[in-house]
């Protein structure tokens, strides 16, 4: 347990640009890490024999930078390929583990592919509907309601009540003295 040694507490600890609070338990605070969650988290600790307990805050700066390598190289760091969350890149071919605003940005180019080849999922994406084969008939009622569309306010009544004819005013009437 070297890592709780002569180090410091630090109230925030930074991996891959992402600010972890240290009060935080070890498999929480890597967790918070977009792209890394519970499993890559605690095979991350369990390689570098960590404990999982302890807070993040009593890790020491060699230990960060370890964990920052494992994150952004795990096939370095003996992980299967199966474990990676991007297998056999379409445009690269090769086995990739995306982190932070990497997992957005290749979703959006993914759609946008489909959408520009014209494929199955591609229209269905286009469409807003299900695209994995899933039932419609009766979920995925989020939006686009069939029917009467149910308008904002009612039309103001108008004075004198409803269907009666408005009032006319009445000429003035002379005195005769």
């Amino acid at each position: 347990m070297e890592y709780l040694s002569t180090q410091e507490y630090r109230h925030i600890v930074r991996i891959v640009g992402n600010d972890i609070p240290g009060e935080r338990k070890m498999v929480v605070g890597l967790t918070q890490i977009r792209g890394i969650g519970h499993n890559f988290a605690t095979a991350i600790l369990d390689t570098l024999k960590i404990n999982t307990n302890s807070n993040i805050g009593n890790l020491t700066e060699s230990n960060v930078q370890d964990i920052e390598k494992l994150i952004t190289d795990p096939i370095g760091g003996n992980f299967p390929a199966w474990f990676l969350n991007r297998r056999k890149d379409i445009e690269t071919g090769a086995n990739l583990h995306l982190l932070t605003s990497d997992i957005p940005f290749t979703l959006r180019n993914d759609i946008e592919r489909e959408r520009i080849t014209a494929s199955w999922r591609g229209y269905r994406h286009l469409s807003g509907l299900k695209v994995r084969g899933q039932r419609t008939r009766t979920s995925g009622r989020k939006s686009g309601a069939v029917g009467v569309a149910k308008g904002g306010m009612a039309a103001p009544a108008k004075k004198g009540g409803a269907g009666a004819p408005a009032a006319v005013p009445a000429a003035p009437v002379e005195k005769k003295e």
